[in-house]
This record gives C-alpha cells, structure tokens and sequence, in this order.
C-alpha cells in the first residue's frame, strides 16, 4: 500500500511523527510511506488552497517533501506531481494536536488536507489528539492515536463506505479522547456536534510601536455539547469517528425551500 501523510501542524510536528508510526504499521514492509506537509503550521486554514501564488516545495529526504502552502496544497502538491507515476492507496491527515471535533472540523486544516483527497477521489482520513490535564501528564501525548490508529483505519478500510452512492467521495474524521491510551473505552460513530455557547473572536493588542493587532480566540473545549455527538463522544473517552464528504448542501431545507419557491 502507498500512504501519502500531510497535516496542518507543519513538517516537524511531532503528530506527524506519530501519524508516520500509524501509516508504516498499515503500509506494511512492502508498502511505501510518503510525507508531504506544510513546512510552517498552517492551522486554521480549513481547506484554503494557494490560487493566487505559486507553492515552493522542497525534498528533505526520500519520500519527505516540505511545502509553502496548506495541507489542501500539500495534497495536490503529491498527487499531481511528486506522486504523480502512481497516486496513494490512502491519504492520511494529521495527528493533529488538539482535537478536531464539533465547530473545529469547519476551520480545521487537518480536516481540509483530508477533504482534499476524497475531492481527488482518494480514500481518506482526518486523525486528531484531543489534549487536556491527563494526556499533559504521558510521556507521548499522542499515545491514545499511535495505539488505536492503525486498527482503527483497518476497521475502517475494510467496513465503511467510501463512495457515498454519488458525486462526493466520503472522507473520515477521526478524534482520540483527552485519556491515555488504556483508558479508551472504544469507538463511537458519531455525528459533528457543537459546543453551547463556543465561538471564536478576536483580542486587541497594542504592540510597543502603536500599532494594533487582533489576535484570533477560541472557547473552552470541555463544555457542553450536542447529546450523542463527536465532542460527547470524545468527553466521554470513546474515540469518535465521523463520516463526512465535501458537500455542505442542507438536504431538508433544499426540499422544503423548493415546494414553495421552485417555479417553471
């Protein structure tokens, strides 16, 4: 099996180092594991691709490339080109550090690498660690997604569907609770949910110059959230794993919109 992995946390993250362990497991002796990621973070971009300027990429070692862009870029960069003699079996997005679960997914760039390949028509997966108090005390934070990751993705590979019965290939989000690796209590498909009351805004600065910055601010992460959901999921030590496709169209509200709007 060839395995393309990116992330958004850049080329020297230790979740890629984690996520490498996780595709060389799948890939097998045989297989072929090939690394292209952002050379700087790029957490936050969602599925932001560098239309307007060109994209510096740089060989680091066999099968390892480091690129100036997104992890979406990253993607394209490796299919249409460095991979270009034969494309992945699987494209693998993350570990990313932090989790990706409820209102994250949407400006997820980990989440956006992986929805770049399912738009490519290739299988792929989002893997994201959720961090707290007791993964800040393991010796590897990841340790939760370095154990349960590959078999994970087997079980997926080899039970879910992947072709969604249209246009949009399917993709998977996948989070790893806030616990070490023993105290998982399995896996739940869950819906993306959202956290009450969370949103993002900004926080003035004044640099010492006088010039004023805004500096980009999330909410708390261990709130309340929507029952039977990712987040509950994942506050609950299961690991979450949500199917999505790159498709935002509200299927109920287009049926209802066109018996009352639809004309001709």
């Amino acid at each position: 099996m060839r395995i393309l992995i990116t992330n958004d946390d850049g080329i020297n993250a230790p979740g890629l180092a984690a996520l490498h362990d996780i595709a060389a497991e799948l890939a097998g002796p045989e297989g072929e594991v090939w690394t292209v990621a952002p050379a700087f973070e790029q957490s936050g971009v969602a599925h932001c691709i560098s239309y307007s300027r060109p994209t510096l990429i740089a060989e680091l070692a066999p099968r390892r490339w480091a690129a100036e862009g997104s992890p979406a870029d990253c993607v394209l960069a490796a299919i249409s080109d460095i991979m270009a003699c034969g494309p992945p079996d699987l494209v693998l997005s993350g570990v990313n550090r932090g989790n990706n679960a409820g209102e994250n997914a949407m400006y997820s760039g980990t989440v956006g690498g992986a929805m770049e390949a399912a738009l490519q028509g290739l299988p792929a997966v989002a893997l994201s660690q959720y961090l707290g108090p007791r993964t800040a005390r393991l010796d590897d934070p990841f340790e939760g997604a370095r154990t349960h990751g590959a078999p994970l993705i087997r079980d997926l590979l080899a039970k879910a569907d992947w072709s969604a019965g249209d246009d949009f290939r399917l993709f998977y989000n996948v989070n790893f609770p806030p616990c070490a690796a023993g105290a998982v209590k399995g896996v739940r498909i869950a819906p993306q949910g959202r956290r009450h009351g969370v949103r993002f805004g900004v926080e003035p600065y004044v640099a010492p110059n006088g010039r004023r910055f805004l500096w980009i601010s999330g909410g708390p992460q261990n709130g309340g959230a929507t029952p039977g959901s990712d987040v509950e999921a994942l506050m609950t030590d299961f690991i979450a794993v949500t199917p999505m496709r790159p498709d935002m169209t509200c299927a109920r509200t287009t049926r209802e919109l066109a018996q009352v709007m639809d004309k001709g």
